[in-house]
């Protein structure tokens, strides 16, 4: 845990929050424009359950696929902290007494490193007014600062990259994990695009529940007009679940194969066509930017309401 001396910024904000549950009126907040539309039926909770899903497969690994700019798996971290960090700041928008927030980090499937699983487990936080303190914050902001890198750290060590299995993750867990009534649900995706495991590989007519590089250039959306080809002959992923409408997804780190032109709309169209076919509440798709780019993206998307 932390110790007997808590830092300014902490205490400032269980300050704030104390004078705000004295109050009738919550702490104020700037009036900016949305992000996107959220349904009316999506808009009435202050409770925010965050989930991460972490995309583990070799798209992080930096000897295949080298950035200069910033390492793959060095933006995964910074965008975990904006995403904890927003988090942090929704908690001193509210009273004291209501306070009852989640935040959890996932993976599909589980990686072989048994390390790995444990440190997943000390990013799962659940914030109520019988919890919160000075050092539960201080704990939470500094454990979301250094765990994720450890967790990247490993895998790439390991060199055991097994995929990724995001559909299984819709189909089986999706509905349990991150999904609470009386919350506002954020399901926040990780990942190059791509969608591949080895034990999901199903197709249904054009439709599948993997995505490649490879399976691209094989049905040939190379061209100009893949979007009409994409819609005439039914191609994208078998839904995975139904009636998301309690649930909304930010997708981070689309890094699509530069031997196609049209590979970034593509990938794109295959997860925009997905969420509506779930009837997903709100979602939006973004490249892997740089942190100091995304961090404003992020805030919105969780903050804006």
């Amino acid at each position: 845990m932390s110790s007997n001396k808590i830092k300014p910024k902490y205490f400032i904000l269980l300050l704030l929050l104390g004078i705000s549950c004295k109050s009738d009126t919550p702490v104020s907040q700037p009036q900016e424009e949305e992000v996107a539309q959220i349904p009316s039926d999506n808009t009435t909770s202050t409770n925010l359950n965050i989930s991460i899903l972490l995309d583990l497969s070799d798209r992080i690994n930096p000897d295949k696929y080298p950035n200069p700019a910033m390492e793959y798996y060095q933006r995964d971290v910074a965008y975990v902290k904006s995403v904890s960090d927003a988090f942090e700041s929704h908690l001193g928008t509210k009273k004291v007494r209501q306070i009852n927030d989640n935040i959890q980090l996932f993976f599909e499937p589980e990686p072989l490193n048994k390390e790995i699983n444990s440190i997943s487990e000390t990013l799962k936080y659940k914030l109520t007014k019988m919890n919160v303190s000075n050092e539960i914050l201080a704990e939470f902001s500094e454990t979301y600062k250094t765990e994720p890198l450890k967790i990247y750290e490993l895998a790439i060590q390991d060199d055991k990259f097994i995929g990724s299995d995001t559909w299984k993750f819709f189909k089986n867990k999706v509905q349990d994990y991150s999904i609470e009534e009386g919350y506002r649900n954020i399901l926040v995706i990780l990942t190059d695009g791509y969608m591949f495991h080895k034990d999901t590989r199903i197709t249904e007519g054009n439709k599948t529940s993997f995505l490649t590089p490879e399976y691209i250039r094989s049905i040939k959306l190379n061209s100009s007009n893949w979007k009409q080809k994409f819609e005439d002959e039914n191609f994208g992923f078998i839904p995975a679940a139904q009636n998301l409408d309690n649930l909304e997804v930010l997708v981070l780190g689309i890094n699509p194969d530069t031997k196609n032109v049209y590979e970034e709309e593509i990938i794109k169209n295959f997860w925009s066509d997905w969420f509506q076919q779930m009837g997903v509440a709100r979602y939006e798709i973004k490249n892997a930017d740089l942190p100091s780019n995304m961090d404003k993206i992020i805030q919105d998307f969780i903050l804006k309401t």
